[in-house]
């Protein structure tokens, strides 16, 4: 559907129009139109702002009369990108009013990469010019003519790299006029497409029929909501593949959210092998050039399929026919910082918007989205049974009251001999642990002095391998001291408590001929590193792999069998309101990865609260039960999902201004009777990258609309500009 056109009013000397600016700011600013030029709306363009000029997009607000035109600044000429949909605009405008944004921050997130409004310089490849010098060719010319006589021109890195010779060599036979330079204009290369017919799987009659419902629904190109919900190893991606494969042979664009993309290989692995070729990624790791290339291939509708984290969500996917969000119950969908927004959540607001369905797929679904199916805004599409002859693991728990490690170590004498036995047997064991790192606190036993991080209310955590104290909250970064700061003592420094590192040390110990590997985040540090490890693991180049929460996320390790959680019980203290739920949800997910194919599996949880209800759930394999129950209870406090939760952070670099901005909120909170708010009070990390932080908490119940009540409440307090007031709208993290 073509954009509107801005039509010039009768009465109005010149044509105006509201811009809204990548700013966080209150809204679009009023323009003017040069004489002769005509824009519409969604049309992205350059304008002046102070000093500067930025990009905006002409923004559906009508223009603000008031303004003299005679102080009117007048936009510059549209970018070489497509006009940003009504669809897209509408759904910046949804995420800025719920999230109480302004409409610039969240524009931001859609255009994150300036660098691709410019329409890039045309390629230059390489062809053979067909001269014939006199003379013999070197082997190495002889190379690069060869690739080019089988195949089309290339840039010259790439004709190098495919001949094996030097840029050099590829140099000299231009100037020798053996080779000849073309210009090719940006999209002269187009992608392999991903074929929807590639390798299509024989499905069991369960999937099939799930398949067949998540088809119809791509097909019948409406909204709906479908949860799939399945247990590890029950085959949800290739049924959810099956949903991308009708949207693109109906020639739609898919989006795919994961929660950890960067890690997430093996799932990009089992796509290129389902279609033939790998998806566009999308990620924080992505470089500069490769990621203005992909989000200009994108807005053309030349990608297929975009596969991504959170921030995929705000691509100019113009043509969507589906989005996926895998791992729906992740708590890494939330961003914590800038535009507070649940990525799930916006997911299904932007599919809305684009009249398109959407599948939420988890074996341990979100207590919010069971709620919706409970409400019959969501459909529930079940895969109660493995794929395959394997069944569940068995789930077993170490008493660390009846049966504790020796004093030092952390592995109980039940799991040590659990791992042998896997060993001996030619299989693979998994310990997990999270919390990465050696040790979470390094003191003094001299002057019980404790290293913290100086900018935030946290200790810092011992990484023995980079040997360095590290703050996991604002990355601040020591070195070990060979002595106390403190008393000056030598020798006194001692690790308390255990992370990955130190698990490792200690399983090296027990098994010094097993092959250890670790899985955390700060070890491996980029896609290809994670990608290589969990290569490894398949190969069987690892016996024991020991890692944090990453190793939850849908891999399929088919010899692993055991699956040890040194510490079940961490996580569980504490006041978060969803401690029990996450606990459930991660150690549900680390006990699928035992046990796949014809290997039977087996957990071992080592726990002092074996009585706790998430550890009985778990161990009676009552997923159900403990649902039940946490919603019963959630419903019986008006708590989330039924209930309505806002947090006020408010933080600034000094603690007194904090505290007296954080009183006088208190003071001008609306006083209703379904309204509650709590606070204000310092926020669990107290100090954050150097801002003190006090919190309030509202509680509503879910019926009332929180965002003009926090807006009035808000607006009526001034704000010191040495301040910051961030408003978390269904918060996850409550410290």
């Amino acid at each position: 559907m073509p954009a509107a056109a801005v039509t010039l009013q009768p009465t109005e000397p010149v044509t105006r129009v509201s811009v809204l600016l990548p700013l966080p700011l209150a809204g679009p600013y009023t323009y003017a139109v040069p004489e002769g030029e005509e824009v519409s709306l969604g049309s992205v363009i350059s304008v002046p702002f102070g000093k500067r000029v930025l990009p905006g997009v002409i923004w559906d607000t009508p223009p603000d009369a008031a303004v003299p035109a005679l102080k009117l600044k007048e936009i510059g000429l549209p970018f070489d990108v497509p006009p940003m949909t009504g669809e897209m605009r509408r759904f910046i405008d949804w995420v800025a009013g719920y999230t109480l944004t302004p409409q610039g921050a969240v524009l931001r997130m859609a255009l994150s990469v300036p660098a691709a409004l410019e329409a890039p310089s045309p390629t230059e490849v390489l062809a053979a010019s067909g001269l014939q010098l006199p003379g013999k060719l070197t082997a190495a010319r002889q190379k690069v003519l060869e690739v080019l006589k089988e195949g089309p021109a290339q840039t010259s890195a790439a004709l190098a790299e495919l001949a094996g010779v030097s840029t050099s060599v590829v140099k000299t036979m231009v100037k020798a006029g053996l080779l000849t330079p073309h210009a090719l204009p940006e999209f002269a290369f187009s992608p392999r497409q991903p074929d929807p017919g590639f390798a299509v799987p024989t499905f069991s009659p369960e999937q099939q029929e799930v398949a067949d419902t998540v088809v119809a629904a791509v097909e019948a190109e409406s909204f709906a909501v479908s949860l799939l919900d399945g247990v590890t190893g029950s085959g949800k991606t290739e049924v959810y593949f099956a949903a991308i494969a009708a949207a693109l042979q109906a020639g739609k664009q898919v989006l795919v959210l994961l929660p950890e993309i960067a890690l997430s290989a093996q799932w990009l692995s089992r796509f290129e092998g389902r279609f033939g070729v790998k998806p566009q990624i999308w990620h924080s790791e992505i470089g500069p050039v490769a990621r203005r290339k992909a989000w200009r291939r994108i807005a053309y509708g030349q990608v297929p399929v975009v596969v991504g984290a959170r921030s995929a969500l705000f691509l100019p996917l113009n043509n969507l026919g589906l989005i996926v969000v895998d791992e729906e119950h992740e708590g890494s969908f939330k961003q914590e910082d800038g535009v507070l927004y649940q990525a799930r959540d916006m997911a299904v607001v932007r599919a809305q918007f684009a009249k398109v369905p959407i599948i939420l797929a988890s074996a341990t679904p979100s207590l919010e989205s069971l709620a919706n199916v409970e409400a019959g805004r969501y459909t529930r599409l079940e895969l109660g049974s493995r794929h395959g002859p394997a069944g569940m693991p068995e789930i077993q728990a170490i008493d660390l009251r009846k049966d504790p490690p020796p004093r030092g170590r952390w592995i109980a004498p039940g799991l040590e001999r659990a791992v042998t036995q896997t060993l001996e047997a030619g299989e693979q064991a998994m310990l997990f642990l999270n919390r990465r790192g050696y040790a979470p606190l390094t003191l003094c036993r001299t002057c019980g002095h404790r290293f913290a991080c100086p900018n935030c209310s946290s200790w810092l955590v011992e990484h023995r391998a980079r040997q360095r104290l590290i703050c996991h909250h604002c990355g601040h970064t020591e070195a070990v001291p060979p002595a106390c700061p403190s008393c000056a003592d030598t020798g006194s420094l001692v690790p308390c408590g255990p992370g990955v590192e130190r698990l490792a040390e200690e399983a090296q110990l027990l098994w010094p001929d097993a092959r250890l590997a670790i899985m955390s985040s700060d070890m491996l540090g980029s896609p290809e590193k994670a990608e290589a490890l969990v290569s490894a693991v398949q190969a069987r180049e690892v016996d024991i792999l020991i890692g944090t929460a990453m190793m939850a996320k849908g891999h399929h390790f088919p010899h692993l069998t055991l699956v040890g959680v040194v510490d079940a019980d961490l996580g569980l203290g504490g006041g978060d309101l969803r401690a029990g739920e996450r606990t459930f949800q991660l150690l549900h997910q680390v006990s699928g990865r035992a046990g796949r194919a014809e290997h039977p599996g087996r957990v071992l949880l080592q726990t002092a609260a074996v009585e706790h209800p998430v550890l009985q759930a778990l161990l009676a394999g009552d997923r159900d039960g403990f649902i039940a129950q946490e919603m019963e209870e959630r419903r019986y406090h008006g708590m989330p999902p039924y209930g309505r939760l806002a947090a006020i952070i408010v933080s600034a670099p000094d603690a007194g201004v904090a505290d007296t901005l954080a009183r006088a909120l208190a003071r001008a909170a609306p006083r209703m009777d379904d309204l509650l708010v709590l606070g204000p009070a310092p926020a669990p990390l107290a100090l954050l990258r150097g801002m003190h932080r006090r919190r309030l908490l509202v509680k509503a119940p879910r019926a009332l609309k929180l965002q003009p009540i926090l807006a009035d409440w808000l607006s009526a307090v001034p704000i010191p500009n040495a301040a910051r007031v961030a408003v978390d709208i269904d918060p996850y993290s409550f410290l």
